[in-house]
């Protein structure tokens, strides 16, 4: 009886605590369940939808120092943001319904991307010399006369064929975010299954295809999987890094969004010289044709400064650039080589190995902190 009595207390005691916390909370009134909100100098209408199911509904933003305020049909409240802390309040809807909102911090994309700016340039990890495999491969000729690539890429400088090939398969395939690829991924199969299935590809499929074009015309590329901090995730892109030998240097290509990127200088630069001037908060300058299937421009904004400052964390490319490279077959080796600042997540084993049953293909990855044993010029 006595444990009963004792129970019944302390669980008086701990609704009683509950009630005097709850009615502590600021309490904002509301007739309407979808509200707006200024964050810093930016003001969003209808931004907000009340949902008193979640408790508590959490609005996050990273303007450090700024004011966020929410707005309803006939009140407002407001809370200056701060790394280290998290402002609770209630929007009473209606006079009777609770919907518990709080407002914290969470570091912007580029705030993650400026933490990871550590590597270790003296880690030496044994990786094999990246291949590229070279044109008079019988099925990459095959490619370049198919598709009469020589024409397509032009008589110009080695720049303009580049980005003459990007533009071309940017306008050849749409890209298909929410698809997966065809079973066999090579850039003669992947095109022909687009066009006979009116359908297009991921960013990988794409970053593929063009891959294999450059190699047919001798020009040395890979594709590389840019992605965020996030140990899983739900999304990441894939472009290409393409060796030109007229700039000796990388240059970022990517035909998802038609895009490349220069300095101030108009110099065209590659994916570690736009992730080192993110971090600097240095000039970067996108192409202003750049686009999302030629329906909605690409806005430096969005692609560099959040979407691309998210996926510039950390690397991973194949060990091998060429043609077929990642279609499944049985005894196939896959290896891929990953690039991970110092702070990155899962940085052991270094030397890694798995065999798929299913496939019967083996997966090797190699590991590194060491940018240089990446971004090394081809041979």
């Amino acid at each position: 009886m006595k444990i009963k009595i004792l129970s019944t207390l302390v669980v008086l005691i701990l609704l009683s605590l509950s009630a005097k916390s709850q009615s502590q909370l600021p309490i904002v009134h509301s007739n309407v369940t979808v509200i707006d909100i200024r964050n810093g100098a930016e003001f969003s209408r209808g931004a907000w939808s009340l949902v008193p199911e979640v408790k508590p509904d959490v609005y996050t933003s990273g303007k450090r120092g700024e004011q966020v305020t929410f707005y309803t049909d006939v009140d407002s409240i407001s809370y200056t943001i701060h790394p280290d802390s998290v402002f609770n309040f209630i929007v009473l809807l209606n006079g009777k319904d609770s919907a518990y909102t709080q407002i914290k911090y969470k570091p912007t994309y580029l705030d993650v991307l400026k933490e990871a700016v550590t590597y270790n340039p003296q880690e030496q990890i044994d990786i094999p010399t990246f291949y590229y495999q070279d044109s008079s491969d019988l099925r990459l000729k095959t490619l370049r006369k198919e598709f009469k690539l020589d024409s397509i890429a032009g008589g110009g400088n080695e720049v303009s064929r580049i980005l003459n090939l990007m533009h071309w398969i940017h306008d050849l395939v749409p890209h298909d975010g929410n698809s997966e690829n065809p079973v066999v991924k090579n850039a003669m199969s992947l095109i022909r299954e687009c066009k006979q299935g009116d359908r297009g590809l991921n960013c990988r499929g794409l970053a593929t295809v063009l891959n294999e074009c450059y190699l047919s015309l001798g020009i040395k590329s890979r594709f590389v999987t840019c992605m965020p901090k996030d140990s899983v995730f739900n999304d990441c892109h894939v472009i290409n890094m393409v060796f030109s030998q007229e700039l000796d240097k990388w240059i970022w290509i990517d035909p998802t969004h038609d895009a490349y990127v220069l300095d101030e200088k108009g110099v065209l630069l590659g994916l570690a010289e736009v992730r080192e001037k993110l971090i600097k908060g240095e000039t970067l300058i996108l192409n202003p044709d750049a686009n999302w299937n030629n329906k909605a421009s690409t806005l430096k904004e969005y692609y560099l400064l959040n979407y691309m400052a998210k996926n510039l964390y950390r690397f991973s490319c194949p060990l091998r650039s060429e043609y077929d490279f990642e279609t499944n077959q049985k005894g196939k080796v896959r290896a891929y080589v990953e690039l991970i600042p110092m702070d990155g997540y899962q940085q052991t084993p270094k030397i890694s190995e798995k065999t798929y049953k299913q496939s019967g293909v083996t997966f090797k990855t190699y590991k590194t902190n060491n940018p240089n044993q990446f971004w090394i010029k081809p041979k």
